[in-house]
This record gives structure tokens, C-alpha cells and sequence, in this order.
């Protein structure tokens, strides 16, 4: 039997009222359930506005233990439908200790896993290094009901040691929630190479490695950034199957069949012919001549 599974991306602003925000996402985790949905993926850090515009204390409060509310809500969601959640939070692990995570709910309500976010930026309105500790976790593979998910989080989807690792531990999907978009003065002269250098880098995860890969992202202005949306899913053959708009709220559906990862990799045998007695290199930050 052949198979496939239903993946949906939900793309949507926030606003200041968390409880407004989860509401919302239920409402389109729903929506998507009834379009035939089976693993729902919404963006990074969608309770409430992206934190991490300025270096603010009072940012804090916005994170949540996990288990907390927010995943018990997502839980009872995930198991009367039936459908697979990941959800990236704002975590408070310890006193002092934050975390960027993605809980994966199982189709039953339990949880299948987190990934804590490994790769933490430090750019302009994208301060996280004040607020997130680096992920302690690894790139390990998430199974669920109806597929084996790599999830990342933003930041990783650049680096292809990320993917390579998950693909390399048996992931036949590759999720990454984000929170990315233009700066209000940089978007006229840098915008349109920024948002394709994006999803061309996620289109060679999915050449490279042979698997499916799906990025939703977030919509709206909040301070001096445009969240670009663009939420989008890619085959393992690098063809881009659907793109959401860069202003409109929007859940993307698309089914993707898995039998694809073994054709792909036999046509394109790139996992087959790697010189893993000759990679050391990687493993240093610098390779002096």
C-alpha cells in the first residue's frame, strides 16, 4: 500500500492577548482537520507576538512550562481530531532557564516529543540570544501515528548539518515553525533575495536528502518587521507543491506521499555515494590552511 499523509501549515498574525492567539490556532488546527489534515504545523512562537524585537525583561513573561496550558489545550484538540500538533513555545524550563520549543502532540493527545531549538540567532529585532538557552536535545527524530518528523525551529532551517543529521535518523518530513520577515528599511533593496535565499536554502534540504519539507511562517506587522508569510511545502525532488501569499492569513494543506522518499533517493543517490571517512573537517570551527 501506498503511503501518503496530509500536511498542513497554518500561517497567521497574533496579537497582545495570548488567549485570543490559541484560540485562533485551534480554530484553524480544526478548520485544517476537516480539510483532511493529519499533521498540523503552526508557526514559531504563535501565542503571542515575536518576543525578540528588543532586549525587554518583560518578555518573560509570555513563557510557559511545558507540560502547561497551552500544550494540554493543543492535547484535547490533538486527540478529538485526530490529528498530529507541532507547536513551538516560549518554554520556561527552571528559574532562569528559557528555551525556543516544539512539542509534537501524537494523534491520541500524548506527547510524541520536543525539540528545543539548537541554533540561536543574534541579528537586528531578532535578539534571541538574551532570551533562549541553546537546544540540549540533538536532532532526534519524532515519530508520530503518521510519520517520522525532523522538526526544527526558524533559525535551524539555514544550517544543513540540521538536516542532514535528521534525515540521516530516519525523518521523512522536515518541519520548521518560523518567525521571519523585513525589516521596515531594508525591505525595498534586500526583500525579494532575502525571502528566495530562504526557501531556496529548504528547497536544497529536500534535494539533498531526499524527503519532504514544510516551513509555516507568520503574517503581519508588529513593530518595525513584516512577517512575510510564504508558508510553504517542498518534495523530496526539490518541486515546490504549494506557496501561501506573503500577506493573507492562510492554511496551506498538501498531501505528500512518502513512497517518494525511496524513488528519490534511488534516482538521486546522494545518501548512497556520501565519504563519510572523509567529513572530520566538519566537526572543527576552521579549517587553518
Amino acid at each position: 500500500m501506498s503511503r501518503e499523509v496530509s500536511v498542513a501549515l497554518v500561517q497567521m498574525s497574533c496579537t497582545e492577548n495570548k488567549q485570543q492567539n490559541v484560540d485562533k490556532a485551534v480554530e484553524r488546527i480544526e478548520q485544517a482537520a476537516d480539510r483532511g489534515a493529519q499533521i498540523v504545523c503552526l508557526q514559531e512562537l504563535f501565542t503571542g507576538p515575536y518576543p525578540c524585537q528588543e532586549e525587554d525583561h518583560r518578555m518573560f513573561d509570555w513563557a510557559e512550562s511545558i507540560p502547561g496550558p497551552t500544550t494540554e489545550r493543543l492535547a484535547e484538540v490533538a486527540s478529538q481530531r485526530q490529528v498530529v500538533i507541532v507547536a513551538s513555545l516560549f518554554e520556561r524550563r527552571a528559574p532562569g532557564l528559557y528555551h525556543n520549543t516544539a512539542v509534537v502532540l501524537d494523534a491520541d493527545g500524548s506527547t510524541a516529543g520536543i525539540y528545543r531549538k539548537m541554533h540561536i540567532p543574534d541579528d537586528p529585532l531578532y535578539y534571541e540570544k538574551f532570551y533562549f538557552t541553546p537546544g540540549d536535545l540533538g536532532f532526534r527524530v519524532i515519530e508520530t501515528r503518521y510519520a517520522k518528523l525532523g522538526v526544527g525551529v526558524c533559525w535551524d532551517q539555514w544550517f544543513p548539518e540540521a538536516a542532514r543529521l535528521f534525515a540521516l535518523a530516519g525523518a521523512e518530513i522536515l518541519l520548521y515553525p518560523t518567525a521571519i520577515g523585513w525589516i521596515d528599511d531594508e525591505k525595498e533593496e534586500y526583500g525579494e533575495n532575502q525571502y528566495n535565499a530562504w526557501q531556496t536554502s529548504m528547497r536544497a534540504h529536500a534535494i539533498a536528502n531526499g524527503l519532504w519539507v514544510a516551513a509555516p511562517n507568520r503574517v503581519g506587522v508588529e513593530g518595525r518587521v513584516q512577517f512575510w508569510g510564504g508558508s510553504f511545502v517542498v518534495a523530496p525532488t526539490g518541486e515546490l507543491m504549494h506557496q501561501a501569499s506573503h500577506e493573507q492569513e492562510e492554511t496551506v494543506v498538501h498531501r505528500c506521499s512518502l513512497d517518494m522518499l525511496d524513488l528519490v533517493r534511488t534516482h538521486w543517490p546522494f545518501l548512497r555515494d556520501r565519504r563519510i571517512d572523509a567529513y572530520d573537517g566538519l566537526l572543527k570551527r576552521h579549517l587553518s590552511p
